[in-house]
């Protein structure tokens, strides 16, 4: 495995690579960070890819934003491409979680010779649904916490009662671990002010430009409710040929199991060069 570090807009962010072969790039969500997309599984580095995984501005070992309000889609996206043109990786399959898929779809959109595949896992964004005063007010609840009292002050203003028992514990695990990841917890407070408040695109009906394979990877909302698989279902019904997987009724989200969720990008990876062969 290699470090990697990209410069974009002044800011550095830190990254990582591993195995030979077509690149796949993970983008992970708001307050995760780069081992959080396929959960430390090396699934696709054996199987043949170089996989590039990298931290957004503000989490785990990259730098700051500039500003605390420096964390739009448009810086996100310009991000991207920067690791991109670090690694010399002109054409990439993006693999990416909730922040993560959207960052990734909107480069799609901007530059879509620089993306082979899209796997979108667990998007949240439904440009005819703006976020509600409420939901905004939920995660400056969560920014609030963070800064005033850690990864504690996150915790308890994270509504773990919305979740069916069974998943509370599992959730609060992953939530002080991947909390506890960052070296500028202030910075992913501002994170969880200004990305819910930026757009990635406009009209779900521009995703019927792209022309990329594509797989949207839904949760069941008893697990996971903010990421509603209702919006999944929009993504795939908008994305021309995207093929929509769910894990079964009861199962632990497909989005949270690293080995299945790498086999499926692996799959699309294939299928991507198959199409461009």
């Amino acid at each position: 495995m290699a470090e990697l570090a990209a410069r974009s807009d002044g800011v550095l962010l830190s990254g990582e690579q591993a195995g030979e072969g077509p690149p796949i790039v993970l983008l992970h969500g708001l307050t995760a960070t780069r081992r959080y997309v396929v959960m430390g599984s090396r699934l696709l580095e054996r199987s043949g890819h170089r996989v590039i995984a990298y931290d957004a501005r503000g989490h785990g070992h990259s730098m700051p934003a500039p500003a605390p309000s420096a964390y739009s889609y448009a810086q996100l996206s310009n991000d991207l491409r920067a690791v991109l043109d670090a690694t010399g990786s002109e054409h990439a399959v993006l693999a990416g979680a909730s922040m993560g898929a959207h960052t990734a779809l909107r480069l799609a959109l901007e530059q879509p010779s620089r993306v082979a595949a899209l796997a979108l896992i667990t998007p949240s964004y439904d440009p005819a649904l703006p976020a509600s005063a409420e939901a905004l007010s939920a995660w400056d609840a969560l920014a609030e916490g963070l800064r005033g009292d850690g990864v504690e002050g996150f915790v308890r203003a994270y509504d773990l009662h919305a979740l069916p028992p069974r998943w509370r514990a599992t959730v609060e695990k992953v939530l002080r671990q991947r909390l506890s990841a960052h070296e500028h917890p202030l910075a992913v407070a501002d994170a969880l002010e200004a990305v819910p408040r930026s757009r990635p695109f406009e009209d779900m009906r521009q995703l019927s430009a792209l022309r990329a394979p594509a797989i949207v990877v839904g949760s069941r909302d008893e697990a996971d409710p903010g990421h509603a698989l209702a919006v999944a279902e929009r993504y795939a019904e908008a994305i021309p040929g995207a093929a929509l997987l769910v894990e079964e009724p009861g199962s632990s989200p497909l989005a949270w199991q690293g080995g299945q969720l790498s086999r499926a990008i692996g799959e699309l990876a294939a299928r991507a060069r198959a199409d461009a062969a």
